[in-house]
């Protein structure tokens, strides 16, 4: 608490400094007018004004910062964002695993995430590791917000929220077509076309992207993946000469994956010799998904000040993990993620695994992680803003009833393999024999915000109430028809209060502090009597504009008083998702923000640097144990597993009329993959890494440009983790060349 009092008394002593120069208020008069308001449907900021102008700490990545690198891996797309850490596990940002101050990275299972404004994780209540992730090469903007600002978008308020912002519908008919090839055989073919105009419009949108991937199986097997995208909109005006104006939206998406990834990583010894192999137990590893999203939108807008908006929603995801689980010798199964940690105790296991024997039979159990999602509901959102002399109030009231289900029927089908690397199938599992369970979670969740703003004044009180009960039906092993004849159930209900407050005071045009308080809260397990994750969440920060160079500081102190953890396969756990109570944890940190111009605006380049960088410590303030190899035995003053100290990421551009230079580089610091504290044992380390990638674009006309990207600059070898089961390795170089194609 004492380094974030120290922070915040630093960026008022500031802020007091700068307002002795202050304009007059006449100055203002122009700003201050402006509503901040944005009432579309599917944003939440809407453009970087707004986000800089927001109560509490706000990004808002443009489809201009979004194009320069014509990102498919969301994991590099975020990395400019200050507050964000995350670890990558496949090279492709498939599953990312996102964490937003110091929030439990696993699956990005404790953040908010949205796309168009609605949940978007497979069963954000009830499961919400997010194995379907958005893809990001589809989307037109980002934004992410943390601290006070976020506290409308639940369930998850400690750490933020993210809202993905799908291909709007254009005024005008016209479209574009991308493609590139490259490195690993790695294509994207992306085409989009629709028009509009004041009463109906239209889009639809195909994107298809895939690659060899960049390991290697002893079978020369493709080790990458191929997901498709489809995406289709209409927008209706219901009665354009009505005095209260009705408006219709329908989305449909859909989108599917076959990736041939693993939870198999490598020993110590085996990743530096070769980082880019794979071992030929995992040669059958495979995943297979299907997505789809439809959403109905009813906009009803009496006045220029009053609007209401309703969605009714309804996701569907459908996957199945065919991947290793675990290895017997003996009659002794380990877990691959013990026999990875321990390569020499358990040398026989190894062996196995590596196919370097002729084994017995049964001594590889590859498990058919099934499970289907419903995730579905309706949520309305009322917004009605006022002015009253020179006072500008903006009351929002929104409620959601939400429903979601994660249904698992996963069995083990057992193989032997030989000392060619080849699997043999030896016995064939019974499907629902393994887990055969249904979670499932009611949800209902409200929020009132109160914007009022005078002169220089902002302020945003605002409270959140959220209302679940959780459950869960296991039919048992033995009964895979689910009769019930052995069924187990268990139930757990919350209700939940999250208030917050925000402010901001503008000094000038120049210089502005804002802060704010609120509650953060994170769902329980269904498990009974079991609590949810709460803290107390403060932030205090600056935006400033001085000269050329523009920028954001922000001090961040989460509290909490029990947070939890979860038993994720992806982290190395047995994948049963219960939660487990962490105790006390104190997260606390500094986010950096910084843009300048090289050139002056007349020049004709442009020579636009940006710098963001993040400070992030954390801190157990007692001790406990799990059985979740992410956490292992905490002992009290331990740092969280998973979390760098230090982060930055710069972009330097060259941009003109006729084309643009971009370079972008980023520093992940070292962090220990086991709670602990002091120097880092090797055995739990992932290194710190810097990479640099760079992209260029010439516009051949303005209908035609070509492109070229290039990632890992320096062809860099790094590792990304330690789990699920062994150090994986971060995408080495590649080069891309393609065009772009508008009309």
């Amino acid at each position: 608490m004492r380094k974030v009092l120290i922070i915040a008394t630093t960026l008022f002593t500031v802020a007091l400094t700068a307002q002795k120069g202050e304009n007059k208020k006449g100055s203002l008069d122009s700003i201050q007018k402006l509503d901040e308001v944005i009432i579309a449907t599917n944003a939440i900021l809407g453009n970087k004004y707004v986000a800089k102008n927001r109560t509490g700490s706000a990004y808002y990545l443009s489809p201009k910062e979004l194009k320069k690198f014509s990102f498919t891996d969301v994991s590099r797309a975020l990395r400019s964002v200050p507050g964000v850490n995350i670890y990558e596990e496949d090279g492709f940002g498939l599953r990312p695993n996102i964490s937003l101050r110091g929030t439990s990275p696993e699956r990005s299972s404790k953040i908010t995430l949205m796309e168009d404004g609605v949940l978007i994780s497979p069963a954000p209540y009830s499961a919400s590791a997010a194995y379907y992730f958005p893809t990001i090469a589809r989307m037109e903007a980002v934004e992410v917000l943390k601290g006070s600002s976020q506290v409308q978008y639940g369930p998850f308020t400690t750490g933020g929220a993210i809202n993905m912002i799908s291909t709007q519908i254009p005024n005008e008919f016209g479209g574009q077509v991308r493609a590139s090839y490259g490195s690993f055989n790695s294509n994207q073919l992306h085409a989009k076309i629709g028009g509009g105009n004041d009463n109906f419009g239209y889009a639809l949108e195909y994107l298809n992207y895939g690659s060899d991937g960049f390991k290697t199986l002893p079978s020369g097997k493709n080790t990458g993946f191929n997901k498709n995208d489809v995406v289709a909109k209409v927008h209706v005006n219901l009665f354009p000469k009505a005095a209260i104006q009705q408006s219709l939206s329908f989305k449909f998406q859909y989108s599917d994956e076959v990736g041939n990834e693993t939870y198999l990583g490598l020993s110590e010894e085996d990743f530096n010799s070769n980082p880019f192999s794979r071992y030929a137990a995992s040669d059958n590893d495979k995943m297979t998904t299907d997505h789809t999203q439809y959403m109905l939108t009813h906009k009803l807008v009496f006045s220029k000040n009053l609007q209401i908006t309703t969605t009714a929603y309804q996701n569907n995801f459908a996957r199945n993990w065919y991947k290793l689980n675990d290895v017997t010798f003996n009659g002794d199964k380990q877990s691959i993620a013990n026999v990875l940690e321990n390569p020499t105790s358990f040398s026989n296991h190894f062996s196995i695994l590596n196919g370097s024997v002729n084994s017995d039979v049964d001594v590889l159990g590859i498990k058919a992680n099934n499970r289907k999602y419903i995730s579905k509901g309706i949520q309305t959102k009322l917004d009605y803003h006022w002015y009253n002399g020179d006072f500008f109030h903006d009351l929002e009231i929104g409620l959601r009833l939400h429903y979601d289900e994660e249904d698992r029927f996963q069995w083990v089908d057992k193989y032997s393999i030989s000392n060619q690397g080849d699997l043999q199938l030896t016995t064939a599992g019974i499907q629902g024999s393994d887990a055969n369970r249904i979670s499932s979670a009611n949800a209902f969740a409200s929020y009132i915000t109160y914007k009022l703003k005078f002169n220089k004044w902002t302020f945003t009180p605002g409270i959140r109430y959220e209302n679940i009960t959780l459950q869960r039906e296991d039919f048992g092993k033995s009964d895979v028809t689910r009769s019930g004849v052995n069924l187990s159930e268990r139930q757990n209900s919350v209700g939940v209060f999250i208030p917050g407050i925000g402010f901001n005071h503008k000094f000038n045009n120049e210089l502005s502090l804002f802060g704010g308080v609120h509650k953060g809260f994170s769902p329980p397990g269904n498990q009974e009597e079991q609590k949810a994750e709460e803290s107390i969440n403060y932030e205090l920060g600056t935006r400033f504009n001085f000269g050329k160079i523009k920028g954001e500081l922000v001090g961040f102190f989460n509290d909490y008083s029990n947070l939890l953890g979860s038993d994720l396969a992806a982290s190395g756990g047995t994948g049963s998702l219960n939660q487990f109570n962490a105790g006390e944890v104190n997260v606390n940190g500094i986010e950096v923000l910084l843009n300048y111009n090289f050139l002056n605006e007349k020049a004709l380049f442009s020579l636009p640097f940006s710098f963001g960088y993040t400070f992030t410590n954390t801190e157990f303030l007692n001790s406990f144990g799990s059985t979740d190899s992410l956490w292992g035995t905490v002992a009290k003053g331990d740092e969280m597993p998973y979390i760098p100290k230090h982060q930055f990421n710069a972009t330097l551009s060259l941009e003109h009329a006729n084309f643009e230079i971009n370079l972008n580089g980023r520093y992940n610091g070292a962090f220990r993959t086991m709670s602990g504290v002091g120097d880092i044992p090797d055995n739990e380390k992932v290194a710190s890494n810097f990479i640099i990638d760079a992209s260029s674009k010439y516009h051949v006309n303005k209908n035609l440009s070509l492109t070229a990207n290039v990632i890992n600059v320096l062809n860099n070898t790094y590792a990304v983790s330690r789990v699920p089961a062994g150090l994986r390795p971060g995408h080495p170089f590649g080069i891309f060349g393609g065009l772009e194609f508008k009309f």
